[in-house]
């Protein structure tokens, strides 16, 4: 385990590998799992301000469900905030590119220029996990492993991509870059030490 800037660190983050693979997986992890992407406090506020910016860019029937369920829902199993799910599958900000890989409604709204909000920091950090203690006062970031990324594992065995560089700039988005070198500079260490 490192530790950063009171920020705990599995060590499976440094020195697991990992690299999306969009073109075996089709971005399944946007409507697998038990519900949809974790949100802060600072992203549900976020979506209340912008939905009217990012709700052209989402299907009809996810504008039907947030109209129905709202634009998050608390997950009692979990603990958090995340965007509903389609009958507990896709979420509802998912849309489908042309080839059929699942894309992100509200990034596209961000490429296009009609919001500033990008997406859930959880999305774009995975497969990093920030399990979060507000009243001790501590983030723990650990790796996620999950049977749908298997391709995204060995694309990322091949090209020697360790999980924290592959999000390298989710770390930056979240806490800064002074972070991220500190982590690399962590990282780096661990690796001449073992």
């Amino acid at each position: 385990m490192l530790i950063v800037d009171d920020k705990l660190i599995s060590d499976d983050v440094v020195q697991e590998q990992f690299m999306c693979n969009l073109k075996a997986c089709k971005g399944a992890c946007c409507h697998e799992g038990d519900y949809g992407a974790p949100l802060t406090t600072d992203e549900r506020t976020i979506l209340e301000e912008e939905y009217g910016n990012i709700k052209p860019y989402l299907t009809e029937r996810g504008r039907q469900e947030i109209q129905d369920r709202g634009l998050y829902e608390y997950v009692k199993s979990a603990k958090e905030w995340a965007t509903p799910c389609i009958d507990d599958s896709a979420c509802v900000y998912m849309t489908r590119t042309k080839e059929g890989f699942a894309s992100c409604g509200i990034e596209q709204a961000y490429r296009a220029g009609a919001t500033s909000f990008k997406k859930p920091i959880s999305c774009e950090l995975y497969p990093i996990r920030v399990e979060a203690d507000e009243e001790a006062g501590f983030e723990a970031l650990n790796y996620d492993r999950w049977d749908i990324c298997s391709a995204a594992c060995e694309l990322g065995k091949s090209q020697k991509m360790p999980v924290y560089k592959f999000v390298k700039n989710a770390i930056i988005r979240k806490w800064g870059e002074d972070f991220y070198e500190q982590l690399d500079a962590a990282a780096e260490h661990m690796k001449k030490s073992t």
